[in-house]
């Protein structure tokens, strides 16, 4: 439904959505704002999984982590918009010719759709031996670990700050594990307290630590990235 806002004969395309009998008022919320989120409507037309692709090439514009020939394990990957963008930035696919190729490792809990360029594999990366598995499917060690995971919500705000935070914990402690020296963390947080410690360690390991609230997180997520550079082995 549109209507004039402008006085200027534009009009505002603001999608309504009625609630309907059954659906929460969380529910409509939330399919409102997906209807009227441009970096929803971008995904689709650029071919990408989801909004998030956005996300990781900002953060990779900026700090320019993706090179060709770089071996990447991207945690928690479903549904994959992040590694579609890791794909073609590394030239896991060999189509920029004159480049080092890299390789794309995915892992997540839930089964995944192929990509092209990149290798998914359904495993806990918590479970014991996981870094293990990893370095054996990449034949050694990775240049690049990322993560954009979130627990699930539980609509409490410290709790899902908690979770997530124990994701995030846990995916560097992986990183530290499978990086090679010089390499590169980038992982989701929310602000809320519970990072100070994570920054802190990252800060021993890494040689710069940055945080980052990318364009195409929304403006009413407390959500931001750390971008940890320049691995200490």
């Amino acid at each position: 439904m549109a209507k004039n806002t402008s006085g200027r004969g534009q009009r505002d395309l603001k999608v309504k959505v009625k609630t309907a009998r059954g659906r929460k008022l969380s529910s409509t919320r939330w399919l409102e704002r997906q209807l009227n989120d441009p970096y929803v409507a971008r995904a689709k037309r650029d071919g990408y999984r989801g909004r998030a692709a956005y996300k990781i090439l900002e953060l990779d514009d900026k700090y320019r982590f993706l090179v060709p020939g770089a071996r990447v394990v991207d945690l928690g990957c479903a549904p994959g918009g992040w590694c579609q963008v890791a794909a073609r930035r590394v030239n896991a696919l060999g189509e920029k010719s004159g480049k080092a190729v890299g390789r794309i490792i995915g892992l997540d809990l839930q089964e995944m759709e192929p990509i092209a360029g990149c290798e998914l594999y359904q495993l806990d990366f918590m479970e014991d031996g996981a870094d293990d598995k990893v370095k054996g499917w990449l034949d050694g060690k990775a240049d690049v670990v990322m993560s954009d995971m979130a627990a699930s919500a539980s609509g409490h705000k410290q709790t899902d700050h908690l979770r997530i935070m124990a994701l995030c914990e846990a995916a560097a402690e992986l990183a530290f594990d499978v990086l090679e020296p010089g390499g590169t963390f980038v992982a989701k947080v929310l602000a809320g307290g519970a990072e100070g410690s994570l920054q802190q360690t990252l800060k021993q390991r890494f040689k710069k630590v940055a945080n980052v609230k990318p364009g195409a997180s929304r403006a009413d997520s407390s959500e931001k990235f750390v971008v940890a550079t320049g691995f200490k082995g």
